[in-house]
């Protein structure tokens, strides 16, 4: 049997958001390294924002990826609106809904390669299942969802919307999970329900997550859907950051952390879907002065469609508020590498809206969380942080989701998280964590087990 004839292609087809791209981008990574080729698909624009963003290794390593650059019809790409009542980035939706014309090119790339390969193995989000339906039509094919939030998400998710069955297993109280009330808009609750309609025809599941962080919803998932194989991979970022990469430079922020002692800088950063009103970035920043404690604040709008192209609006802060904290705090006003920041030994807290990207990078870091959660799957989320894993505090309830946190509350939060007996004994059950994953990918046998298993049933 020659090379070709015995050889294993997977397709990565991302979901066009930042935390989505970069997660199966981190996912590609550690599949190259089990020689399997990787090819990553999807629009000029989102495969060179995935390129551009790298960060916690070589960015050299992305030439090892294959990319496919397909081309969609111009999508408007509106500015986000700051006082939108649900917080959902719904001013993305053209460009998501933009993704339907991936479904061509998409097909033809994998019949190109079904023709070349023994198997091409698809790895797509889990809300990109209408861009790859025609798989099954395709020799040599097969396809793996991948759900880029929590087991814990997930399975609330799914068991609510089952009519919530009786389960064997000992699981947080259906009070104490937030309403997905606020959570979407309308238009994105019907694309997702759209995209899952796909999703029976796929070989499994795969997920960012470990058996030591919430192992308990992984075998829930099994449970819950007996007919699909399930594989718990992560955590795919990386867990050793590099000091510089090949190249030499470094962000500018990571110079400033140099300069502070260990766990006394509070990140403050809502990710790359998160817009905040005039009103609730003074009171943060006065919170954050008032505190007194050492802070970077990553403070921008959220991404727009095309995150090369168009205006971008610059938050105002209090007058002369640079100059005010300049001694104890600095402020980005572009994309920042969250998780060079969070591996950073200086970095002793982070203010978060708990996506899970953010949640991982956090807890594989040792990172402290204040939860602010916005939308999405972040209220649940903050619970799994807060409440499950106590690996946090909760600074906005999702019931009071509506009101602006006023400075006084961020200032106690703060001062919580970053200096009292609570925030060390967080910070300490934080390491434990981070050490028990940490050792669990260098030795464990639960995590090499998970990785075997899901690499010998893609090349069988």
């Amino acid at each position: 049997m020659t090379n070709q004839e015995n050889s294993v292609i997977v397709v990565m087809v991302p979901f066009p958001a930042q935390g989505h791209l970069n997660q199966l981008l981190h996912l590609s990574r550690i599949i190259l390294s089990y020689g399997i080729p990787v090819h990553y698909v999807g629009t000029s624009t989102h495969n060179r924002q995935a390129k551009v963003r790298v960060h916690g290794w070589d960015p050299v390593a992305v030439a090892s990826f294959h990319f496919h650059d397909c081309q969609v019809p111009p999508f408007a790409s509106p500015p986000p609106n700051p006082n939108a009542a649900i917080k959902f980035p719904s001013h993305l939706q053209p460009c998501f809904d933009a993704c339907h014309y991936l479904r061509k090119p998409v097909t033809e790339l994998l019949r190109m390669l079904s023709s070349q390969a023994r198997k091409v193995v698809i790895i797509h989000d889990s809300m990109m299942g209408s861009v790859v339906q025609d798989v099954g039509s395709i020799p040599n094919t097969e396809s793996y969802a991948f759900h880029t939030v929590s087991a814990f998400s997930l399975f609330f998710y799914l068991w609510e919307s089952t009519g919530k069955p009786q389960v064997n297993a000992e699981m947080l109280g259906e009070n104490d999970v937030p309403s997905l009330e606020g959570c979407f808009t309308e238009d994105f609750l019907e694309f997702i329900a759209l995209q899952h309609r796909y999703l029976n025809v796929t070989s499994g599941s795969i997920y960012n997550t470990s058996k030591v962080i919430e192992g308990t919803y992984v075998d829930l998932l099994r449970q819950h859907m007996k007919e699909k194989q399930h594989w718990a991979l992560g955590p795919f970022n990386p867990l050793k950051v590099p000091e510089k990469s090949s190249c030499g430079s470094r962000h500018y922020c990571l110079e400033w952390l140099d300069k502070q002692e260990m766990n006394s800088v509070l990140h403050v950063s809502f990710g790359t879907t998160t817009t905040m009103g005039d009103e609730q970035i003074q009171e943060l920043a006065i919170g954050l002065r008032r505190s007194n404690q050492k802070f970077i604040w990553v403070l921008r709008d959220a991404d727009t469609g095309d995150v090369f192209n168009g205006e971008v609006r610059r938050p105002e802060l209090p007058k002369g508020y640079q100059d005010s904290v300049k001694d104890k705090g600095l402020v980005v006003r572009d994309w920042a590498p969250q998780l060079e920041i969070l591996a950073h030994p200086a970095i002793g807290g982070f203010v978060s809206h708990c996506g899970w990207n953010s949640c991982m990078e956090s807890i594989t870091m040792g990172v402290p969380i204040g939860a602010w959660p916005v939308h999405s799957d972040q209220p649940r989320n903050a619970v799994l942080i807060t409440k499950l894993l106590k690996l946090g505090i909760t600074i906005k309830d999702w019931a009071r989701r509506d009101e602006v946190v006023t400075a006084a509350v961020v200032e106690d939060a703060v001062k919580r998280l970053m200096a009292s007996k609570e925030g060390d004994e967080i910070r300490k059950r934080a390491a434990e964590v981070s050490g028990a994953v940490r050792q669990s990918v260098a030795e464990g046998e639960v995590y090499r087990k998970e990785w075997d298993s899901f690499i010998t049933h893609i090349i069988r």
